[in-house]
């Protein structure tokens, strides 16, 4: 804990309350004052004192009363949220999608910002600002309250080179000190993550591995990834690009999405390979959430699902050899459509042609993971960021 005084000092021990109370009603939600003694294992005139010191400093606020028994009411005081914001963004080649984190989790309306299709009026940061100027407006928050961002590319940051771009998604966006730049431009923390890693991170807290020792996240999408979650953490490699699996080579033999023989695991079972397999059972759509579409009706279903099984059991084989993860997830919009009926067919092939025999499942986070992601990773740092505030109050 962030603090001036000498431990075991009044104004140490202040600050120690202070703190203790905040984290309470931000793990707990509204709680009166004689509930914040009992949880905070303080007496009564000890946490009136530091209710009363965090309400002048305006870290927490009343929430209204609650009724206990034939007493009075009892007033309940909530943490301040809009004190220190966050917000998690999701940008690609044509959009942004983006909405305001706070340390209650508060569940935020998302906003979508169409992007220029030209890099010659692409701008990182005036992109940036306007998706955490869009998702202040529409929760009505202070855009000046934001502190962090926290953005999903498709992608990574190379540290060995002055945090280098390894993306294809961002036209106009500078290869080199785009961390930098934003940070200087904007005044605030930036962080900048592979969107599998991101979704990853929502998986093991909202999803179908909340309980695994250890899953790989194989997302299938327009682009082609994979997530290493070792112990509850994820795996980014020693420079940030563990998990880029499209650039593998494709097995002799197979067929790409050309028509040819494949090159990469991009050119198996990326959106324009899904797209060609969809085509060739008469299942036809212009970009790839069309096909998927079409898909969930279509009488060649079970026929496409089958040839997609034994493209991505291709993808999958290689991290099972390495890391041997107890779960295998397909996620992206492909693993998702394709359900539990991919995920079994998968895993099937698995069985049949390997030795090994991890549970294989389908994605079940709801909404955008990448963004669920992000929100994930910023609720901790803007709650440590309101809890270090505590601090001035004692100073």
């Amino acid at each position: 804990m962030a603090a001036t005084s000498a431990p075991g000092t009044p104004a140490w021990l202040g600050a120690w309350n202070d703190r203790t109370a905040l984290s309470l009603l931000l793990e707990h939600g509204p709680l009166s004052r004689v509930r914040i003694a009992e949880l905070g294992d303080m007496s009564k005139p000890t946490a009136s004192l530091v209710v009363t010191r965090l309400e002048a400093a305006g870290l927490i606020s009343v929430a209204g009363e609650r009724t206990a028994g034939q007493g009075r009411p009892a007033m309940t005081y909530v943490a301040r949220a809009d004190r220190v914001l966050g917000v998690a963004i999701d940008i690609d080649a044509k959009r942004m999608r983006a909405c305001l984190v706070d340390a209650l989790r508060t569940d935020h309306e998302t906003i979508e910002i169409p992007l220029p299709a030209t890099s010659g009026k692409r701008d990182a940061p005036r992109e940036i600002r306007e998706a955490i100027e869009a998702a202040c407006a529409v929760s009505g928050a202070d855009p000046a309250a934001v502190r962090k961002v926290c953005i999903g590319v498709q992608g990574y940051l190379d540290t060995r080179d002055d945090d280098h771009l390894d993306s294809e998604t961002l036209p106009g966006w500078p290869r080199t000190s785009v961390r930098r730049l934003l940070e200087d431009e904007l005044q605030l923390e930036v962080q900048i993550d592979n969107d599998v890693n991101l979704a990853a991170v929502a998986e093991r807290v909202s999803g179908v591995a909340a309980d695994a020792s250890s899953f790989t996240l194989f997302w299938l999408g327009n682009g082609l990834g994979a997530a290493l979650d070792l112990d509850g953490t994820v795996y980014r490699g020693t420079f940030g690009g563990a998990g880029e699996i499209g650039f593998l080579p494709a097995p002799s033999g197979v067929i790409g999405q050309d028509g040819r023989p494949a090159k990469e695991l991009q050119d198996v079972m990326g959106a324009k390979a899904v797209i060609r397999l969809a085509r060739e059972h008469d299942i036809h759509g212009r970009t790839l959430a069309d096909i998927l579409n079409a898909l969930a009706v279509s009488p060649a279903r079970d026929a496409v699902i089958a040839e997609l099984a034994r493209r991505v059991t291709f993808g999958v084989i290689p991290l099972l050899a390495v890391l041997d993860p107890a779960l295998v997830v397909l996620g992206g919009p492909t693993g998702i459509a394709g359900g539990d009926q991919l995920a079994g067919l998968v895993s099937d092939r698995i069985r049949q042609t390997t030795r090994w025999t991890p549970t294989v499942a389908a994605s079940t986070v709801k909404g955008n993971p990448i963004l669920a992601g992000a929100r994930e990773l910023l609720v901790v740092d803007v709650r440590n960021q309101l809890l270090e505030s505590v601090a001035k109050i004692n100073a």
